[in-house]
């Protein structure tokens, strides 16, 4: 049974890093942006819930995802949209300010120190299915993901924004050419990354119980790195990866004797050192083209 709360425990961690690795992803897609403000969408998340706290738990979320999207649409027309055609350095330095903006405005507006939230303190209780003992907070993080992971791939492939968003990804010179507006292309990928945020947002707040100025970071070093694992520019990569990414981190906590456990993440690093030498290409490519050899 405790292969299974530590099964448990993997999928839970992974799809935190799953949607974060997703919101990094289809930013890049679209404007080939590694977007290194997405931490601090999540940041800004948190932060909120933090001001919202002791209200009902649904508006708290729907409030949140509502905050965080408009902060990103509002990245996107101050910031991104006047340097439309620029070169991927100037986005990237963009990036880099519009984060180190906000984080500054956090510490100004709420100080340095980490601060305790009230939010999901009813998820801590755990729930007995059969002889299993499972936290109400990681079926909460679980069903949160397979909601967002399925929402997000019938939006891309039922709607006509998703569609569009897809012929943009694939080849943006020539989408705009048949008529799809890239402006509104790339408010809504900036809305679904502002989505996805404030989802990673909800689920680090109820786990941790806190918020701080640097929490955004480790979401989105993760984030990253799944991208580039699963192959910049492929989302499924990006979600499988985060999913093997957590399946790692949790994995190396359990088998690594007690006195190496504090270097669980370089152990992890050094995992994704093997992977990129193995699948310089990314991990969905490199395994299409050794089905390809193998056909």
């Amino acid at each position: 049974m405790t292969i299974i709360q530590h099964l448990i425990d993997a999928v839970s961690a992974g799809g935190i890093y799953a949607l974060a690795a997703l919101g990094i992803g289809v930013i890049f897609g679209i404007m080939g942006l590694l977007n290194f403000a997405h931490g601090n969408f999540i940041m800004v998340g948190a932060y909120f819930i933090f001001l919202m706290s002791g209200r009902p738990i649904f508006i708290v979320i729907a409030m949140t995802v509502v905050v965080v999207i408009l902060l990103a649409l509002s990245t996107d027309r101050f910031v991104f949209r006047p340097l439309r055609g620029a070169e991927a350095a100037t986005l990237l330095i963009a990036s880099f300010a519009v984060g180190y903006l906000l984080e500054n405005i956090i510490l100004v507006i709420f100080g340095g120190r980490p601060k305790t939230v009230d939010f999901g303190h009813g998820l801590v209780e755990s729930v007995t299915i059969g002889s299993v003992r499972i936290s109400q907070l990681d079926i909460f993080t679980i069903a949160m993901t397979v909601v967002l992971l399925i929402g997000l791939t019938l939006f891309l492939r039922k709607t006509r924004y998703g569609l569009e968003m897809r012929a943009a990804a694939s080849d943006f010179r020539m989408a705009r050419l048949l008529g799809i507006q890239a402006n509104r292309v790339v408010a809504t990928a900036f809305a679904v990354s502002g989505v996805l945020a404030a989802a990673v947002s909800i689920m680090l707040v109820a786990r941790t119980g806190a918020v701080s100025h640097g929490m955004g970071l480790m979401p989105l070093l993760f984030g990253f790195l799944a991208t580039l694992i699963g192959g910049l520019g492929n989302l499924p990569g990006a979600a499988l990866a985060g999913f093997i990414l957590g399946f790692a981190s949790v994995g190396f906590q359990v088998v690594l004797p007690p006195d190496l456990v504090p270097y669980r993440d370089a152990f992890l690093f050094a995992l994704v050192v093997i992977i990129f030498a193995l699948f310089p290409g990314g991990l969905m490519l490199g395994l299409r083209r050794q089905g390809g050899e193998r056909v």
